[in-house]
């Protein structure tokens, strides 16, 4: 920076003394008063406007670990509050330490510089709900997914969560009707699940079941995600009696929403299983849809599927959905 600085003085005073050359030569006295106000003026605009930070080597160092960036990405922010995907990547992160109420804030912020965006608009929703101490969708949520669905009447995820929304206030009928014409525009499989969750909602509601599709194709040959979790020495101390294990393909730089997931007991490591279509718990996405995907575990002592303080985790991997090898997770941290 001590070279950056100086080579900019240097540059303010022949830029100035040239400019000034002609009343420096007649009058020297009010010359060289005006350079020095107006080289002191040119430091005191950039301090204001300029980034002075930027040169500070802290500034400049690659963070090390989630919450250095979370903090790096709080203080860009602060500085310039409009960046839409700024706020969404805070948003992520925030939801990836368990900080659900700052997610849901975050998001909202994204929201209302573009408040027109479907995905983000979904993503929002689904953080509110998150926030809640029963994962229901608010008004709030509610009216945000229904603006997504205006803007993009067959965006799957949208349509999904609103079902949800709808069931959660005890209209069935409606939730039905949201979830009907996404049976037109998935694949076979996930029409399937989708089909059972749909009759599920019209019978709470009197209504007659739909009938059946097509035969389903059969399931990919791939055999889905072989997964092996091991557990570091470290952690084996901390393992909680009773305790949960979550096996979790997430998409990568997406939502925190699993694609697959399953959960197991704690007991005996390395645990060995294999994530596929029939572990998504949502069936407008499957594992099968995406190329590449984030495979963790986590160790909960309370079995709840969100992540608190004091889980056991692993690092994620990524992997691309058609590998036919083996993916080793290790558990060997602990969530702050």
């Amino acid at each position: 920076m001590a070279v950056f600085v100086a080579s900019g003085a240097a540059l303010v005073v022949f830029a100035l003394g040239y400019a000034l050359r002609p009343l420096w030569q007649a009058r020297p006295l009010l010359g060289g008063g005006l350079g020095l106000a107006l080289a002191s003026a040119t430091v005191a605009l950039y301090l204001l406007v300029g980034t002075p930070n930027a040169f500070n080597p802290q500034q400049q160092r690659e963070p090390e670990t989630l919450a250095e960036a979370v903090s790096q990405l709080e203080a860009e922010l602060e500085r310039d509050p409009n960046q839409i995907e700024g706020w969404r990547l805070l948003a992520s992160a925030y939801t990836a330490e368990g900080l659900s109420a700052k997610a849901r804030d975050a998001y909202a912020r994204a929201v209302k510089l573009a408040p027109d965006n479907p995905d983000l608009l979904a993503e929002a929703a689904e953080a509110r709900a998150l926030a809640t101490r029963d994962r229901r969708f608010d008004a709030d949520a509610v009216a945000m997914l229904k603006h997504a669905i205006e803007k993009q009447p067959m965006h799957q995820r949208a349509r999904w969560f609103l079902g949800i929304a709808q069931r959660q206030a005890e209209q069935p009928a409606e939730a039905a009707r949201t979830w009907e014409p996404l049976l037109s525009v998935v694949d076979a499989g996930t029409a399937h699940s989708l089909l059972e969750q749909i009759n599920g909602a019209r019978q709470e509601a009197g209504l007659e079941p739909l009938p059946p599709p097509a035969p389903i194709a059969a399931a990919d040959a791939s055999g889905g995600l072989k997964i092996k979790v091991e557990l570091s020495a470290a952690m084996k101390a901390k393992l909680p009696a009773n305790a949960s294990v979550f096996v979790i393909a997430r998409q990568v730089a997406g939502p925190p929403m699993p694609v697959a997931v399953e959960k197991h007991a704690a007991g005996k490591f390395p645990l060995e299983v294999v994530l596929d279509d029939g572990d998504s718990p949502m069936p407008t996405m499957k594992l099968s849809q995406l190329e590449q995907v984030q495979v963790l575990a986590r160790v909960s002592a309370s079995g709840n599927a969100i992540p608190q303080p004091g889980d056991l985790a692993s690092q994620p991997v990524s992997v691309r959905t058609d590998s036919k090898d083996q993916v080793v997770v290790i558990i060997d941290r602990v969530v702050e």
